[in-house]
């Protein structure tokens, strides 16, 4: 992976700052797409501090802005090189039952979690395939394969990405781009504290959770990107279309 180009959307925080992270210290030149600068130039700051191999450039995308993603990746290729991985980690949930919900929260669900990924797709395949080589990674969800209550349009959305996973895989592999999904299970991340709250009660729930997974714990950011970085090397240059469960054994097929 040294010297490689990596995308990572959303490595402001949680799971995509793991990712990020991760890809530096294989060597990586990533760029980091968030719409948080702050946050984004804290991941860039830290990997530096780690002393990784590779670096961390910022760039502020809104993924669900087409015009936005395209500039953004000829500016990557034009300050750091070709771009040989994408990771779309971007996504965002709001959970309610759906009955309670309505249109707007609907779109901006579908707009950051299924539109975002086909937007980069769009914009980074197209030059991975007149290079002949590329590799893309798409974080869905187990909610994606197997539903979650309160989380009805999220895991549509999800679902949805591994259908585009596998179809896109299909089409490119001529192209020699590989592409995969990986499923993450809970994870306690910051967005999952946003949502339970923290404190004896969110603990609580927590466990409570854990008790259903079969390594009795949750989730951590740097779960996932061992195998994100494998997908990106050449050790899984004969893997493509697959998605890819990490959740500790809960879903298992």
């Amino acid at each position: 992976m040294s010297g490689k180009v990596a995308i990572v959307t959303g490595g402001g925080s949680g799971i995509g700052e793991a990712i990020v992270l991760r890809l530096a210290a294989e060597g990586c030149k990533v760029a980091l797409f968030d719409i948080n600068p702050e946050a984004s130039a804290a991941v860039a700051e830290k990997s530096k501090a780690a002393g990784a191999t590779g670096s961390v450039v910022p760039y502020m995308t809104d993924i669900t802005d087409l015009d936005a993603v395209e500039a953004s990746v000829a500016k990557v290729e034009d300050e750091l090189g070709p771009i040989w991985m994408l990771v779309n980690n971007a996504g965002w949930d709001k959970p309610a039952p759906f009955l309670t919900t309505g249109p707007d929260l609907w779109q901006k669900i579908i707009s950051l979690n299924l539109l975002g990924p086909i937007n980069l797709h769009s914009a980074v395949c197209k030059r991975m395939v007149e290079r002949k080589g590329g590799r893309v990674v798409n974080v869905a969800s187990d909610a994606g394969r197997v539903g979650t209550s309160n989380e009805a349009v999220y895991s549509a959305c999800k679902g949805g990405t591994i259908a585009f996973t596998k179809s896109m895989a299909r089409e490119l592999a001529r192209g020699n781009v590989l592409v995969n999904a990986v499923c993450p299970g809970p994870t306690d991340t910051p967005a999952m504290a946003a949502v339970v709250g923290t404190g004896p009660e969110a603990e609580k729930w927590k466990e409570s959770m854990a008790k259903g997974i079969p390594l009795r714990r949750m989730a951590q950011p740097d779960d996932y990107p061992g195998m994100i970085a494998f997908l990106g090397s050449d050790d899984a240059s004969y893997i493509t279309g697959q998605a890819i469960s990490i959740s500790g054994g809960l879903t298992m097929s």
